[in-house]
């Protein structure tokens, strides 16, 4: 709750008139944020869309439905929903899904946005994602780690030096691509706690989002990372 509080105000401070925002269909800090959101008197004319398909088991699919529609509310705006789920099983799918003009209509904005709130997710699904049916199969988590990865963004795979996992995965994913992220003016990441520390670490190096809203904790370990990188440097340096 404490970090959707904090990402609320961001938002409320920052947002602008007109402005095009995603936000992660399955990210139960982003819920948090919209519940503690107040409405933002003076903004008009925004846009709020999923920054993945908001499709899946109907329980779970409320919840990314609510989340884009309430901010959409409280910023006077509008939302767009993108009506499908965030994996399919094939590329096959996902090209036929990406023809429908309510995908092509939400997908479309990628290249508009002004403000991303992402999660981050580490090595394992986080339970929201996981209920919503859109999860990898394990055997397909297998072979992401197995090449590196320690976490994700909008099910995109990172590598502990911030590199992309190049896989398979890429092509079933119905979201947002990286560097279509990595040039959104405000990429804004909420997330924390000790197991999404290595994949924080990631998505700050990869330079996938610059501003971070975090505990003090997750802070000081990341804090600890540049310690330890800049002393390793310098002994380099020195021998």
């Amino acid at each position: 709750r404490e970090l959707g509080a904090a990402a609320a105000y961001q938002v409320e401070t920052t947002v602008r008139s007109g402005d095009v925002i995603c936000v992660s269909s399955w990210s139960a800090t982003l819920l948090s944020m919209v519940d503690a959101m107040h409405p933002v008197n003076g903004v008009s004319g925004t846009r709020v869309v999923h920054i993945l398909g908001g499709g899946g088991y109907p329980a779970a699919e409320g919840h990314a439905t609510h989340l884009v529609r309430r901010a959409a509310d409280l910023l006077h705006g509008e939302g767009t929903f993108l009506p499908a789920p965030s994996s399919v099983g094939s590329p096959q799918a996902r090209d036929v899904l990406l023809q429908d003009p309510f995908v092509a209509r939400a997908v479309a904005l990628f290249d508009e946005l002004d403000i991303a709130l992402v999660g981050i997710g580490g090595k394992q699904p986080s339970g929201l994602l996981a209920s919503s049916g859109n999860d990898f199969s394990s055997e397909d988590l297998k072979v992401v780690r197995d090449a590196g990865g320690v976490g994700d963004i909008g099910l995109r795979y990172l590598c502990a030096d911030g590199e992309p996992v190049r896989s398979p995965l890429d092509d079933r994913v119905i979201g947002i691509e990286l560097d279509q992220l990595k040039r959104v003016p405000r990429s804004i990441a909420v997330a924390g706690g000790p197991g999404k520390t290595e994949a924080i670490r990631a998505a700050l190096v990869g330079g996938w989002i610059n501003c971070l809203i975090t505990d003090s904790y997750t802070a000081e370990r990341l804090l600890a990372h540049v310690e330890r990188d800049t002393e390793q440097v310098m002994g380099a340096a020195a021998s």
